[in-house]
């Protein structure tokens, strides 16, 4: 046999062998969970806590803490990301409930007491069952959806189904196809992932305001994914940048407390732009598109 076929087979051997640890292994790779004691007690100085489980039709238990404001103007459901569990997550619950927000945090399947197989369809039900819960107990109106890193793309699917009164992204990924891509972009990501997770398509069908914050240093997901996701829905979306921010430590930055008291605590309103350059931009467009 050449040597050159033997080459070949080598490297297409090495391709396959790689291209199965990929795929098996891959939800070790995403998902760092943090799993809990079912008789564990949850706690958090000054704040009020709920405990619930909700069993799925496939007989996972989803397990979730509601922090309550007094007298709350609405409900943040808080969409977490990767690791741990909402133990050491509903830390930042604070940041809404001060401002007037019941928060919802739920654990993913596998994740703290939560329980059941992890697939991206069975996570985006797990997802739905709850945000029908909710809306069991508060209009829509009244609901806010916040996705932080993994969370966000969840977060935008459950924007792009229902009509809650806004969508917040943290720290968002276009899709984490894109996202491996950036370290392995020689595999075939789009076959192999069982959580492509397309953040950007689920966006196209949002039609309730997008607000997304990202910090301009983040080393996982880069910035710039914050700006091309804001270019797919423009007239509905804000984006908010952390001027040093990584991908770990927004709630270090006083700009994005104050950012977040901002989107949070304010009503869409409509601006009058007649008279302003943008009229006189707009006339000179049509004007040129008619010579």
């Amino acid at each position: 046999m050449p040597l050159w076929l033997n080459i070949i087979i080598v490297v297409v051997a090495v391709y396959l062998g790689i291209s199965i640890l990929v795929y098996f292994l891959q939800d070790y790779i995403l998902f760092k969970p943090e799993k809990l004691p079912a008789d564990f007690q949850f706690a958090y100085e000054n704040q009020e806590t709920e405990e619930y489980n909700v069993e799925t039709r496939d007989g996972a238990v989803i397990n979730g803490l509601r922090f309550k404001a007094k007298e709350p103007k609405g409900i943040v459901f808080y969409l977490k990301g990767n690791s741990k569990s909402i133990k050491g997550w509903g830390k930042f619950a604070v940041d809404f409930t001060r401002l007037g927000y019941d928060v919802l945090m739920v654990d993913y399947r596998g994740f703290g007491k939560s329980t059941g197989r992890r697939s991206q369809k069975a996570i985006k039900r797990d997802m739905q069952v709850i945000y029908n819960k909710i809306k069991e107990q508060v209009a829509e109106k009244y609901i806010i959806l916040y996705g932080r890193s993994l969370g966000s793309g969840f977060a935008a699917k459950l924007a792009s189904m229902n009509n809650p009164r806004m969508l917040i992204l943290d720290a968002p990924y276009y899709s984490l196809s894109k996202v491996g891509k950036r370290y392995m972009p020689f595999m075939p990501l789009s076959l192999l992932l069982k959580f492509p997770m397309p953040t950007y398509k689920w966006l196209r069908y949002v039609n309730c305001p997008i607000h997304i914050i990202h910090g301009t240093d983040d080393k996982l997901i880069p910035y710039k994914t914050s700006v091309k996701l804001s270019k797919i829905k423009p007239e509905l979306t804000k984006l908010y940048t952390v001027i040093g921010g990584g991908h770990k430590d927004l709630h270090t930055f006083e700009s994005y407390h104050s950012m977040l008291n901002d989107i949070i605590s304010s009503r869409p309103k409509e601006v009058d732009l007649k008279g302003s350059s943008l009229e006189y931009a707009q006339s000179a467009k049509k004007a040129n598109a008619k010579t």
